[in-house]
C-alpha cells in the first residue's frame, strides 16, 4: 500500500480514491484518520481479491446500472455494492481481519 497527497487529483466531493496499490487522498491528515484509512482499506482488498482490472469493471458496470436507477450521481455512488460496504464496515476496524472473500456481494 503507498500513500498520495494530492488535492488536484480529486473531484470536489471527494476526499479519497484507491487505485490498488495506491490510496490517494486530498490532505496529509487523512492518513492519521482511522476510519477514512479503514475505509479506504476495504476498497484495497476488494480489489485485490477480484484481481484489480474486474473490479473496476465492475464498479463502472454498478455505477450506470444506480445512475439508471437512481437519476443521482451521488446516490449511485453510494448504492455500488463495493462502495455499500465500504461505508457500513469503516468504524469496524477489526473488519477486515474477520472478512470473508466477496464479502461485497451480500451489498447488491
Amino acid at each position: 500500500m503507498f500513500l498520495v497527497v494530492n488535492k488536484y487529483l480529486l473531484r470536489k466531493r471527494f476526499v479519497g480514491l484507491t487505485l490498488w496499490p495506491f490510496i490517494i487522498m486530498k490532505r496529509a491528515n487523512l492518513k492519521d484518520d482511522v476510519v477514512f484509512m479503514n475505509h479506504e482499506r476495504i476498497h484495497l482488498r476488494q480489489q485485490l481479491e477480484m484481481l484489480i482490472l474486474p473490479f473496476f469493471i465492475w464498479y463502472t458496470i454498478e455505477y450506470g446500472i444506480r445512475l439508471l436507477q437512481y437519476r443521482d450521481r451521488y446516490r449511485a455512488y453510494s448504492n455500488i455494492s463495493f462502495e455499500r460496504e465500504a461505508y457500513q464496515n469503516e468504524n469496524n476496524l477489526d473488519y477486515l481481519k474477520k472478512r470473508s472473500f466477496w464479502s461485497f456481494v451480500k451489498y447488491l
